[in-house]
């Protein structure tokens, strides 16, 4: 299952990072997103949802949230 699917304010653990692009984990390791770490949907909006990581707030897009699994 991916972020996309995630219930609002339930907290999950990030399984992984589906994707081939190496800018793209490397920004989300710098957000604090990678396997292990918990992560919370707290909003949804129509082109992304605004997500928990530690103590940040993110607004990520639908694609972005795709490829994390949880």
């Amino acid at each position: 299952m991916n972020l996309t699917a995630a219930e609002l304010g339930k907290e999950y653990i990030v399984r992984a990072i589906e994707t081939d692009d190496e800018e793209l984990n490397a920004f989300l390791f710098s957000l604090g997103c990678y396997s292990g770490e918990p992560i919370t949907v707290i909003s949804r909006r129509r082109g992304g949802c605004t997500v928990s990581i530690k103590d940040g707030r993110y607004n990520i897009d639908n694609q972005l949230a795709a490829a994390i699994l949880i």
